[in-house]
Formats: C-alpha cells, sequence, structure tokens
C-alpha cells in the first residue's frame, strides 16, 4: 500500500483513534532532567511544499538541502527552508538523494526505475531507466575528482558505475541474489548495503567484501522496517535493525593472518537493543542520536495506533547501553506514519539533526548555554541561571546577567524571600543608581523597606537622600532600635541630618524619656557639629562615649560646667581626662567647679598629688580636712609625703576641729581608740622639720571617727 493510499485509509480511523495533531514544533516529557536537543520545524518553503506534497527522502549538505517528493520532484533548500531551486525527475516517488562532499554533484533514483547523476554546476550528466524500481543510489564521496567518477545504484542488484576514458559509463554488478537492496552509504574508500539477509561492506580498493552482518529479527519485513547505515567516521559503521543497533569497526589484518583473507575484517564493538523501531541513526560525540518508530495501545479503543517517534541520545556501553535523553516529536500526521516514513539526516559539522516524515521535517540541534539558561528559568532555577550566564557572558548570545537577575529578584519577592531578595540586589543591581532606586520604590510598595535597608550603598553608589530618609522615617515609625542602627551605620551625609534631627525631636516630644531616641539624637548632633548638645544628651544619659566624644572633639571649654556630671558619671575616667588636659581646664578651675561636692574634689586632689606632689600644694592645707574626712587611711601617707602642711596647722586644725591626739609612743587618740601599730621613732620628719622630743602630738584628721 503506498503512502497516498495509506493516508486515505488513515483518515477513516481519526475519529476513532481521536488523537489530536498538536502544532507545538516539539514536547518533551515533564522532567527535571534538562533536555539535550532542542527543536523547530523546518517552514519557509518546505511548508509550501508538505501542504500539496509530502516527503519521501532528503539529503543534507552543510551548504544546503535536498528534499524528493513522493510527486517525483527535487527542491534544493537553504538551511532555513527556502526553497533556491526545483528539478522535476519523475511523475513518482523520490527514493533517496546522493551528494559528494563537495556538494557540487547530485545522484536521484525514483520508483520507476529512473537514475539522475549530474552536477549542479556544470553539464556533466548521466540518466538510466531501469525495468525495476530502483531504491538506493550514491555518488563517490569525492565525485568532484576525474578519477573517482563512480556510484552505485540499488534495485535487486548493486551496479557500480565508472566512467572510462571515452567518456562512458561501465557498470559492474557488485552483489546480487539476496533480494532488493535497501540502503547504501559509502564512505572513503568503502560502501556498505543492506539487503534482505544482512548488511555487506565492500573495499573499494581491493574490491573484496570484507564482511556480513546478518540481520537479527528475520520476522519483520525489510521494506517494512527498513535497515539504517550510518558511518560514524571512515572506518566505523553504524547499523540499527529492527530493534537492534551494532556498531562495527573495520580494521587491519596482521600480515601473518592474511593468506586468502581480505586485509581488512570487521569487528562489531558494540551490540544493544531498543525499546522500539529504529527509523534513522547518527553519530553524536561518542553517543548515538536514534529516530525510532513507536506503536502504542490507546486507552480509549484498545487497538494498537500509531505514536509520535521518538528521538533518543544513546550512550553505547560494553554490553548494554544508557538512555541519555528522550524526546517524543508531535510531527505532522504521525498517527498515520509507518517505520519506513520516517529518516534521520544530519549534519556533522553542526551536529544538526533533520527528523523527515512525509508531512512535516523537524530539525533537533544541541542545545546551548543560552538553551541550557532558559530551561533553568523554566524550571525557576534563578540562582544556576544566574551563575551559569556568568560563567558564559562572553559566549551567551540571547541573555543578558542582569535581566536574569532581575527576574531572580523577583521571584524571591514572590516567593515573600525579602531578604535573600535584598541581599541579591548588591550584586544583581551594582553601581547603578537608577535600578536601586527602582528597586527601593518596590519594597516600599510592599511595606519591605526594612528589608532592603541593610543592603543599601553608601558609597559608588550613594543614591538620591530621599531614599535613605524614606528608609530611616520607616524606622522611626516601628523600630527605634534599628533606626538607631542605621544611624550608627550611615555615614551622615547619606541624607539630610537637619530633616532627621527634626524628625527625632518630635517624636521625643511625645516619648521625652526614650534613651534609644536621645542616643541617637546625640549622634546626629555630634555628625551636624552640634557637640554641647551631644554632651549634654550623653552626660544625661551617662553615655560612656562621652569621654570618646570630648577627646575627638576636643570639647573641653564646654565642658568647664559641667565638670560635677562627668565626675557623677565616671569620676575615675573623668579625673584622668581632667588631669591630662590641664592646659585646658586648669586646677583651679576644677577645683572650683567641685566647691560644693568635697567628696569629688578630694577624688581629684587626691590622684591629682598622686601624680606629682608640688603641683596641688596651694590645696595640702585644705586637702588635711578632706583625707579626714573621706579618705582617713591615705591621710599619714599624705602628711608624711607632703611639704607644704605647716605642723603646727595640723595640730591645731586636728585638735580644734575633730579633738583628736596622737602621741609618738603610743600613738593614741584620746577616748576610746584603737591603739595603733606603726613603728615610730622619737625623731619625726614632718613637712621637711626635725623635731627631737620625748612626745610629739600629732592631730590627725580624719584617722579615725
Amino acid at each position: 500500500m503506498d503512502y497516498h493510499m495509506r493516508v486515505v485509509f488513515s483518515l477513516l480511523l481519526k475519529e476513532i483513534r481521536s488523537n489530536e495533531e498538536s502544532t507545538d514544533d516539539s514536547e518533551e516529557d515533564e522532567s527535571e532532567e534538562e533536555p539535550k536537543l532542542k527543536y523547530e520545524r523546518l517552514s519557509n518553503g518546505v511548508t509550501e511544499i508538505l501542504q500539496k506534497d509530502a516527503a519521501s527522502c532528503m539529503t543534507v549538505h552543510e551548504k544546503f538541502l535536498a528534499l524528493g517528493t513522493h510527486y517525483g520532484k527535487v527542491y534544493l533548500l537553504d538551511v532555513q527552508g527556502n526553497i533556491t531551486q526545483k528539478v522535476d525527475i519523475s511523475p513518482v516517488k523520490i527514493n533517496q538523494i546522493s551528494l559528494d562532499e563537495s556538494g557540487e554533484h547530485m545522484g536521484i533514483c525514483s520508483e520507476d526505475g529512473k537514475v539522475q547523476v549530474f552536477g549542479l554546476y556544470s553539464g556533466e550528466e548521466f540518466h538510466e531507466t531501469f525495468d525495476c524500481p530502483i531504491k538506493i543510489v550514491a555518488v563517490h564521496p569525492q565525485f568532484v575528482r576525474s578519477h573517482c567518477k563512480q556510484f552505485v545504484t540499488g534495485g535487486k542488484k548493486l551496479l557500480l558505475y565508472e566512467k572510462t576514458w571515452m567518456n562512458r559509463w561501465k557498470p559492474s554488478v557488485l552483489h546480487e541474489g539476496e533480494g532488493n537492496i535497501r540502503n547504501v552509504k559509502w564512505r572513503g574508500h568503502l560502501i556498505a548495503w543492506a539487503n534482505n539477509m544482512g548488511v555487506k561492506i565492500l573495499d573499494m580498493i581491493s574490491k573484496q567484501r570484507i564482511t556480513n552482518v546478518p540481520r537479527d529479527d528475520i520476522s519483520l519485513r525489510p521494506d517494512m522496517y527498513p535497515c539504517s547505515l550510518c558511518w560514524k567516521d571512515n572506518l566505523t559503521l553504524i547499523i540499527g535493525w529492527g530493534t537492534s543497533v551494532k556498531i562495527c569497526s573495520v580494521k587491519e589484518r596482521h600480515a601473518s593472518e592474511m593468506r586468502d583473507l581480505p586485509s581488512r575484517y570487521v569487528e562489531i564493538i558494540f551490540q544493544f537493543d531498543t525499546e522500539f523501531y529504529i527509523s534513522g541513526l547518527a553519530p553524536l560525540c561518542d553517543q548515538l542520536v536514534v529516530l525510532s518508530y513507536v506503536k502504542e495501545v490507546s486507552e480509549k479503543t484498545e487497538m494498537e495506533c500509531c505514536a509520535r517517534p521518538r528521538l533518543d541520545i544513546i550512550q553505547p556501553l560494553p554490553e548494554s547501553c544508557e538512555e541519555i535523553s528522550s524526546d517524543a516529536l508531535t510531527v505532522r500526521g504521525f498517527q498515520e506514519n509507518e517505520c519506513r516514513d520516517y529518516h534521520l539526516e544530519h549534519s556533522e559539522g553542526e551536529s544538526l539533526f533533520y527528523v523527515i516524515s512525509p508531512r512535516d521535517i523537524v530539525v533537533a540541534k544541541e542545545r546551548d548555554q543560552d538553551d541550557h539558561i532558559d530551561w533553568l528559568l523554566e524550571k525557576k532555577k534563578y540562582e544556576e541561571a544566574l551563575m551559569a550566564a556568568e560563567i558564559s557572558q562572553k559566549t551567551i548570545k540571547k541573555h543578558r546577567i542582569l535581566d536574569i537577575g532581575l527576574a531572580y529578584i523577583n521571584h524571591l519577592v514572590e516567593k515573600g524571600e525579602y531578604d535573600l531578595a535584598a541581599r541579591k540586589c548588591q550584586k544583581i543591581l551594582g553601581k547603578s543608581t537608577e535600578l536601586w532606586e527602582f528597586e527601593v520604590y518596590k519594597f516600599k510598595e510592599i511595606g519591605q523597606l526594612k528589608a532592603i535597608s541593610r543592603y543599601l550603598p553608601r558609597r559608588d553608589p550613594i543614591l538620591k537622600p530621599l531614599i535613605y530618609e524614606m528608609v530611616l522615617h520607616e524606622f522611626l515609625e516601628s523600630d527605634y532600635e534599628g533606626f538607631a542602627m542605621l544611624i550608627k551605620e550611615w555615614p551622615g551625609d547619606l541624607y539630610n541630618n537637619a530633616i532627621i534631627v527634626q524628625v527625632v525631636v518630635d517624636h521625643l516630644k511625645k516619648d521625652p524619656q526614650n534613651r534609644t531616641l536621645l542616643r541617637t539624637l546625640a549622634e546626629l548632633y555630634t555628625y551636624d557639629q552640634r557637640y554641647g548638645k551631644a554632651l549634654e544628651i550623653y552626660l544625661t544619659l551617662r553615655h560612656k562615649d562621652v569621654f570618646q566624644l570630648i577627646h575627638k572633639h576636643n570639647l573641653f571649654s564646654s565642658i568647664r560646667d559641667k565638670i560635677v556630671l562627668l565626675m557623677d558619671f565616671d569620676s575615675e575616667k573623668a579625673v584622668d581626662m581632667l588631669l591630662d588636659n590641664e592646659d585646658k581646664i586648669s586646677i583651679d578651675r576644677v577645683v572650683e567647679e567641685l566647691e560644693n561636692r568635697p567628696e569629688l574634689q578630694h577624688v581629684y586632689l587626691h590622684k591629682l598629688f598622686k601624680r606629682d606632689h608640688h603641683k596641688g600644694q596651694k590645696y595640702h592645707e585644705k586637702q588635711i580636712s578632706l583625707y579626714a574626712e573621706y579618705d582617713r587611711p591615705n591621710l599619714l601617707p599624705f602628711l608624711r609625703d607632703s611639704t607644704h602642711c605647716p605642723l603646727e596647722k595640723v595640730h591645731m586644725a586636728c585638735e580644734s576641729q575633730y579633738g583628736l591626739v596622737i602621741t609618738s609612743r603610743e600613738w593614741e587618740t584620746r577616748g576610746s581608740v584603737p591603739r595603733l601599730l606603726w613603728p615610730w621613732s622619737c625623731k619625726l620628719v614632718c613637712a621637711h622639720i626635725t623635731l627631737h622630743t620625748s612626745e610629739v602630738s600629732f592631730i590627725l584628721m580624719g584617722l579615725l571617727k
């Protein structure tokens, strides 16, 4: 039954089968595994051709395509499918088209027995009509050369035609007697062909047949399930027949094994079976691309019907194979097609694979990095897509890293992962102020300014002050601690300081004792160089940074009237600071400021005396009472070390104010005072005066109460 009769018959079964034809270029199984190939229909002129005719065969050259039809026409097409030339060969089906490697010579055979070999750009031509259908034709790969004017044809016989020196074509029989020749492929000096019995290979140099590979499943009709042949290279032949795949390697026989045997032999290096019937084969590096014809049982009718053909990538293994990818192709009219209606041709230079069926031609090609990124984006794997784009940024043509990044940010926002989205902004938005500001407004619209605040750029680039102020206002309304942290971390020149100060002041009117706001206001005043106001707040808060602020900004003139506050906050640090900066705040000024706080006055003068016994000498007499009142254990050491305390004044002051007398022998005070166990001699040194007496009275203020 020819193709057109089968089409009519199949149309009657369409309603029963209820299979709808899809207009998609290809459909792939829903899977997380990324496909290896991408597909598109060969359109333009091909669409017009296949609306009125049906494709029967096609051959591929790197420069153009040659398509044969069931109505006996041959079309030359460019790689986009546009018609560049049309040749009427026969009124019946074109069975095969062959091109030499140069693409300058073509061989054509048809179902009515016609064979033509001619030059596309020369007047060279051969015509012959046989009395039987000619199924195959193959021109010598180097036909363009004068000594390679050869081609073979196959019907009931395999015939070799050679051009003689008289420009005549001389035929010779290469093989016959095993049924029709079904396929032939010529590569270098080797011709492989298939007949009803199996596959043979002929060495054209020795004119010897070097192998016979029998077909495995003889139950399959060879005309319905034809053999597929493909040379991977000059010495490797791939055979597909039924569900069987064999990869054969042509090898040189060792001289010691020659005898009467051919110089070459064939070894099957891989052999395995596939799940479906093979319609075509092609190599892809060390893998195979296999076009399979699939039958399945309809769930509705429980009848066997034709399913979509599959294009699989298979990795041959020593004793089996591994399926790398498998795609079901929705070709037009797949419901009516049979195994013999499909063909697979490939362009070696570009790894292009053409799936030919009567009503459709689908082009498969290896997926590039752009396709890989497309798939990742489709699966919402934005992180991987971004990484792939960065790695391949010099080779990708379709995608931009920025576009992928922005899509990634949007995806994270949609998922509610606001912090991660904001963090990715740093890498994706880079130094573009326009993009940053756009994203900030997007985060504001969804109420997530806080999320992006941590990642806003603070240098190179710097955004408009309004952006930072907008974020600060957001925190000030709901998160004082967060607001304080931003003020501490952000440089003050990012925003209008006066505006933020006023807003903080307004909030303090509602909550005047809020320590967080007060501390933050002090920092704002500091940046604004209003150190006096900042200092007041720090002192009020008793904040540890007050001393650092004074030192850093030399605020000693501002603290002359705040010495008591500083001493109350941290007397030790305050005294150290005052003593370290006597040139800025004099001793007299400090003593004067502390006049109403004698306990603080004592702390200051005591440390001054420790540093230098002479600097505060004018206050030594005053210190006697201060020691007696606040630090009696240190009174005697003070009196011993000071050279500016007259003994008579010490005696008078101590006895008149405290009623205390201590003798050199007993060192007792009058009343119930414990005995002092301090060694003493009759020779007493006091204020650099040596007194020789059996008894010296000392009035020691503050020794004991």
